[in-house]
C-alpha cells in the first residue's frame, strides 16, 4: 500500500485525479522528494524547488501531454520529470545511463523540446502553436516557462515580438525569482521588480505592449490561486501573459538564505541543507579560479583590462574583478550575442577587454564573432571556460566544437594551456602583447594538475609550441589540458623513448617551424584533443602535412562525430578512447606496427 501520495502519481493523469485540497501535501512531499535526491545524487537543486508548486498546477490544469509545456532551460524541470513517469529513476539523474539532467524529447513524451541553453522556449512554444493552427488543432494549449533572466535574453524577445502579432495560443508564464544562477541584472529586471512589489504599468506594461494579455503577479507559491488563474486563462485564446513570483530554493531555509551556493550545491544535509564537507586541502585550483585570480592581478597593474561576462560571474570566476573593480567588470546577463559586440565596441576605443563565455554558450554569439570581431581584426580575448567534456550536463554542455568553429575563422588565434601556469602566462602575454587579431583561450571545467600555479609571470610566443620529451618513432602532438593524460600514459609505457610529446599549445597559427621538425624526425604523428576530431587541431595538422607533401601517417584522437551523453568526465573520457589507459594501449599497439 502507497505510503505517500506521490508514491501513487506515475502519469499526470494520476494528478487530475486528486481533490485540490490535496495538492497542498503532494507539493510538500515533491520537495521533500526533491532534497532527498539531489541532497545525495547532486544536480540543480534551488531552480526546481522554486516551481514545485507552478509544476503541480500546470499538470493539474493542462492536460499534458497532448497540451504541450516547454520548460526554458530546464534547470527547473526536476518535479516535471518526477510527475511524469520518472520517480523511480530520478535517483539515476545525470548520471551516466540514467536520466539527463534536463528536458530531453528521447526520454519522455512529456519533454516537448530538448532545452539546456537559455531563451529558447518562447520560440519553440510559438512554433507549436502555429503548427498546431496549421493542423486545426485549435484547442490545443501550448505553455512556455521562463525564467527572469532568461525573458531578458535577444532571442527571448524576438520570441515575443512574433508572438504579439499571432492568433497563436500561446501561454507564456514568467517564473520571476530575480535569479538566474548569479542574481538577474538589467533595466527588465529593474521593471519586473516594480512588478513584484505591487506596482501595477498601465499604459507602459510593456508585456501589453508587444499584444499580449497580461495577468499577475501571482504567488507562485499559492495553489489555489495558481490553479483557479491558470484555469481562467486556458478559455482565453491568443497570446497571453502569465507573472509569477517564486522564491528560489523554496522549503529548504539555507537554499532560500544562499541561492547562488545552492542552485547546484553538491551534496548536502537532507534535513538541513548543511553542505557536507568537501576536503579541497592540498588540490590544484580550478581552471577557471585561476583566471579569475590572475586577472585581477592584471588588472591590478594594467588599468585598461575590462572583464564581460554574459551572466556567468560565479560560474567563470570573473566575480573576483566584478568585487576588485566593479568599475571595469560587467556581468551583462543571458546576452551572448551583446557580450561579444560590447567587447569589440570597447576594444576599438584602446580598452584589453577579456570576454568570459562558456565553451558551449559562445556558439550563440558565433555570428558576433565573426562579422563584429574578427573581421576588423579586433584584438578581444575570449576566455572560453568549460572547454572539452563538461561532465553530468551533457550533451547540451559540453565544450566539444570550439576549436572547430573558430579554427575557420580568419584572423583568430585559438590557444589551449596544459596546465593553470600555462594559462596564467597566456592570460598575461595577451594583455602585454599588441594582439593583430581576437585570441581565444579554451581550458577546460574543474581542478588542473599544479598545485604551485601563481609562480612568476613568463611571456610566451603567440603560435609557438613546445617539446615535452624526445622520441624516435611516434610523435604525440596534445593541444591543451588532455596533454596531462598522454603524460601520465607515457609514464607507464614500456617504450616510452621511442615516443615524443609536444604540447602545441595552438591549433592556429600551429608551430609550423616545431611542425617541419616534428614531421622530418618521426615515423608516424598521433594528435589529441578534448573536441570533435571533425575540423579540430589534428584536422589542422592533416592539411599541414598535404600542404607540405609529408606521406607520415597521421592519426586523430579526440571527440567522435556525435552528441556525447552526460557522465562524469573520466567515464565519457574512457567511452570517447582519450583516457589515460586508452592512450598508453593506443600508442603500444600503435609502436608494434613499426616493430
Amino acid at each position: 500500500m502507497a505510503h505517500t501520495i506521490l508514491d501513487t502519481i506515475n502519469s499526470p493523469a494520476d494528478l487530475r485525479k486528486l481533490a485540490p485540497e490535496k495538492l497542498p501535501q503532494l507539493a510538500a512531499e515533491l520537495r521533500k522528494f526533491i532534497i532527498e535526491i539531489v541532497a545525495t545524487k547532486e544536480g540543480h537543486l534551488g531552480a526546481s524547488l522554486g516551481v514545485v508548486e507552478l509544476t503541480l498546477a500546470l499538470h493539474y490544469v493542462f492536460k499534458t501531454p497532448e497540451d504541450l509545456l516547454v520548460w526554458d532551460v530546464g534547470h527547473q524541470a526536476y518535479g516535471h520529470k518526477i510527475l511524469t513517469g520518472r520517480r523511480d529513476n530520478f535517483h539515476t539523474n545525470r548520471q551516466l545511463g540514467g536520466l539527463s539532467g534536463f528536458p530531453k524529447r528521447s526520454e519522455s513524451e512529456y519533454d516537448t523540446f530538448g532545452v539546456g541553453h537559455s531563451s529558447t522556449a518562447i520560440s519553440a512554444a510559438l512554433g507549436m502553436a502555429l503548427a498546431s493552427n496549421l493542423k486545426g488543432e485549435f484547442q490545443k494549449q501550448h505553455i512556455a516557462v521562463v525564467g527572469d533572466a532568461s525573458i531578458a535574453s535577444g532571442m527571448a524577445f524576438e520570441g515575443l515580438n512574433h508572438a504579439g502579432v499571432t492568433n497563436a495560443n500561446l501561454l507564456i508564464i514568467l517564473n520571476d525569482n530575480a535569479i538566474g544562477i548569479d542574481p538577474s541584472v538589467g533595466a527588465l529586471k529593474n521593471y519586473l521588480t516594480k512588478a513584484r512589489v505591487g506596482y501595477k504599468p498601465k499604459q507602459d506594461n510593456i508585456i501589453e505592449a508587444l499584444n499580449f494579455k497580461y495577468f499577475g503577479p501571482v504567488d507562485g507559491h499559492d495553489l489555489e490561486s495558481l490553479t483557479s488563474t491558470l484555469k481562467e486563462l486556458k478559455e482565453i485564446s491568443g497570446p497571453k501573459f502569465l507573472h509569477v513570483i517564486t522564491t528560489k530554493g523554496k522549503g529548504l531555509k539555507k537554499a532560500e538564505e544562499d541561492q547562488v551556493k545552492y542552485h547546484a550545491p553538491g551534496k548536502f544535509v537532507p534535513d538541513t541543507g548543511e553542505l557536507l564537507p568537501y576536503d579541497t586541502k592540498g588540490l590544484p585550483l580550478k581552471f577557471q579560479d585561476v583566471f579569475g585570480l590572475t586577472l585581477v592581478e592584471l588588472a591590478e597593474q594594467n588599468e585598461k583590462i575590462i572583464g564581460i561576462t554574459p551572466a556567468m560571474p560565479t560560474g567563470s570566476s570573473l566575480k573576483y574583478m566584478m568585487q576588485a573593480f566593479p568599475e571595469r567588470a560587467f556581468d551583462v546577463g543571458i546576452a551572448e550575442q551583446h557580450a561579444v559586440t560590447l567587447a569589440a565596441g570597447m576594444a576599438t576605443q584602446g580598452f584589453t577587454v577579456f570576454c568570459t563565455i562558456y565553451s558551449t554558450f559562445l556558439q550563440r554569439a558565433y555570428d558576433q564573432v565573426i562579422h563584429d570581431v574578427a573581421l576588423q581584426k579586433l584584438p578581444v580575448i575570449f576566455c572560453l571556460d568549460r572547454a572539452g567534456l563538461v561532465g553530468e550536463d551533457g550533451a547540451t554542455h559540453h565544450g566539444a566544437f570550439d576549436i572547430a568553429y573558430l579554427r575557420c575563422i580568419p584572423n583568430m588565434s585559438i590557444f589551449a594551456p596544459l596546465d593553470e601556469v600555462d594559462l596564467r602566462n597566456m592570460l598575461y602575454t595577451a594583455q602585454k602583447d599588441v594582439l593583430s587579431g581576437p585570441l581565444a583561450i579554451r581550458y577546460p571545467r574543474g581542478r588542473g594538475s599544479k598545485k604551485d600555479w601563481q609562480l612568476p609571470f613568463d611571456k610566451l610566443l603567440i603560435g609557438k609550441g613546445r617539446k615535452l620529451q624526445q622520441g624516435t618513432v611516434i610523435a604525440v602532438l596534445s593541444f591543451g589540458a588532455i596533454g596531462v593524460n598522454v603524460i601520465e600514459a607515457l609514464e607507464d609505457l614500456p617504450k616510452q623513448k621511442e615516443i615524443g610529446h609536444y604540447d602545441m599549445r595552438f591549433a592556429k597559427p600551429l608551430d609550423e617551424e616545431l611542425l617541419h621538425e616534428i614531421f622530418a624526425g618521426y615515423k608516424a604523428v598521433v594528435t589529441i584533443e578534448d573536441g570533435v576530431v571533425n575540423g579540430g587541431f589534428g584536422s589542422a595538422v592533416t592539411e599541414f602535412a598535404q600542404q607540405h607533401d609529408y606521406h607520415l601517417p597521421v592519426k586523430i584522437l579526440g571527440l567522435p562525430d556525435r552528441f556525447i551523453d552526460h557522465g562524469k568526465v573520466t567515464e565519457l573520457q574512457e567511452i570517447t578512447k582519450i583516457d589515460v589507459d586508452h592512450i598508453r594501449k593506443y600508442l603500444n599497439d600503435f609502436l608494434d606496427n613499426f616493430e
